[in-house]
Parts: C-alpha cells; sequence; structure tokens
C-alpha cells in the first residue's frame, strides 16, 4: 500500500469515535492491529463482512490467534471490545461478522469492482456481436444487425435487460421473505443484495422462494422445533439456506415428532424366559 492510500485509510480510521475510545484502552495498539487483520480478512472472505474459513467452519480464538499471530488472550480481549462497541457480531454458530461492513469499503475498491464489470460487458458485447454480425462479405462499412438495427444500441438493451432481471429477482426474494412474518426490514441492502447473488450461483430463484417458504413454516407453526429468527441476508447465507430446500427436507427433519426419536433413548422389553441365563 502506497503511504498516501495508506495516509487515506488511516485519517478514516481514526476520525472514528470508537477507535477514538480503544485508543484510551490498555494494549490499545495490539488491539487494533487485530481490528485492521479483521477487515483484512474479511475483505479476503468477500461475502459480505463474514469471516470464516469455510462456509461451514467459523474461525475460533485459537485460529485467529495463530493466523494474526497474536496472543490469544489479546485476541479474545479484543474481539469482547469489538462485539461491546458494535463493531462485529458473532452468531449462534460462532460465525464473525463485520458490522456495517459496507462503511469499510474504500474508493479504490469501488473502482476496481467497476473495472472488472466493464470488461464483463466488453465480453459481453464481443460475444453477442460475434451472433448478430452478418458474415463478412453482407457487412456495410457500418456495423449494423441483420435487421438494420444498431448492434450496440441492441447490446445496451440487452445488457440493461439482465441487470434489471437481476435486480427483479432480488427484489422478488426479498418482498416473499418480507410476507412470510419473519423479521420486517426497512429496505433492501447492498449486504442482503450481495448475499442472495452469491446463493443465485448455487440455486435457482425458485428454490431460494420455496426454501424461504419452508423456513417461514418451520418458523411460525407449533409443530416443528426450530425457533431461531434469520435476518434476510443470514437466511441467504449457504450453511443456513442449504437446511431449507426440498432436498434437504426441512418439513420433516424440523418436526417436533422426528426430533424426539432422534433424541429418544430406546427401550427394550424384558422377557424372563427368553433374556434368563
Amino acid at each position: 500500500m502506497s503511504d498516501i492510500k495508506w495516509i487515506k485509510l488511516s485519517t478514516q480510521m481514526f476520525d472514528d469515535e470508537k477507535i477514538r475510545l480503544i485508543e484510551k484502552m490498555p494494549d490499545a495498539d495490539t488491539i487494533l492491529v487485530v481490528w485492521i487483520k479483521l477487515l483484512s480478512q474479511a475483505g479476503k472472505v468477500n461475502a459480505s463482512g463474514y469471516i470464516y474459513l469455510s462456509e461451514n467452519i467459523p474461525y475460533s480464538d485459537e485460529m485467529l490467534a495463530t493466523i494474526f499471530d497474536r496472543p490469544i488472550s489479546t485476541v479474545r480481549m479484543a474481539l469482547q471490545t469489538f462485539v461491546q462497541f458494535g463493531m462485529i457480531s458473532i452468531d449462534e454458530d460462532n460465525f464473525i461478522r463485520v458490522d456495517n461492513w459496507d462503511k469499510h469499503q474504500n474508493i479504490e475498491g469501488m473502482e476496481r469492482v467497476k473495472k472488472l464489470n466493464a470488461e464483463r460487458n466488453k465480453r459481453y458485447r464481443e460475444r453477442k456481436k460475434e451472433q448478430l454480425e452478418p458474415p463478412k462479405e453482407e457487412r456495410d462499412v457500418s456495423v449494423t444487425s441483420r435487421d438494420g438495427t444498431d448492434i450496440d444500441k441492441e447490446l445496451d438493451i440487452d445488457i440493461d435487460k439482465d441487470i434489471n432481471k437481476e435486480k427483479d429477482i432480488v427484489r422478488d426474494l426479498f418482498d416473499h421473505y418480507l410476507s412470510q412474518d419473519i423479521i420486517q426490514h426497512k429496505k433492501l441492502t447492498n449486504s442482503m443484495r450481495s448475499a442472495v447473488k452469491a446463493r443465485l450461483k448455487d440455486y435457482t430463484f425458485d428454490e431460494l422462494k420455496q426454501a424461504i417458504t419452508n423456513y417461514a413454516t418451520v418458523l411460525n407453526s407449533d409443530n416443528y422445533w426450530f425457533t431461531h429468527k434469520y435476518t434476510f441476508a443470514d437466511l441467504m447465507r449457504d450453511k443456513d439456506i442449504r437446511k431449507f430446500v426440498d432436498e434437504a427436507d426441512p418439513i420433516n427433519n424440523f418436526a417436533k415428532d422426528s426430533y424426539k426419536q432422534k433424541t429418544q433413548r430406546p427401550t427394550f422389553d424384558y422377557n424372563p424366559d427368553v433374556d434368563a441365563f
């Protein structure tokens, strides 16, 4: 990182009131180093602020102490401080998430995203032109499609349609979640959009919509033992949504009767005539 970039990052970070409070604490420097390393780790994972070894394996205190090369007591104290100040949250499965992750995204990172999107659109245009352009001998001086329309305009329309379609899918899933009487979010956030887009790589729209329905059925009925309320973004995590897709059979797996059968100890009838030695 160049000196200029580091100065900008430092200025933004140390203007934060929570950081100022931490600076007055014992071992402040070490705690701040842990915070910077957490932000770096969240950036590597690139999952809306979550920090984990894999989607099924959260980091333990011991693992973070090893990765950060800091005493475990210091790491634990730092994590407790960050939770107390609302800088991170740790869910019931011990997955750590940097709160307000969008605030920690830098302008340089956003520019990289824009550049990648531009390159993707360029490749998309090239593929579409190969499909729309007439054979070389039939081409005119101007590049037009076979029906005479401008290819670039056609491609702009196609790209806009794809983007709007993706937005509609995310919005439809969000609205469906709200209709299930789980948690009434005030708005669809960027972190929610990111979580849904990640899951759409693994599941279809219909599969995710049905998974939300299955989850609401389990949550809102006394016939099931599962009672944890997920936010929309949390439900869209792979480790959680996979529990409620039809393939996982959540309606039977979370039924109270099924739970009793799994946890009940086996009983044996004693027959003195048969069992006697």
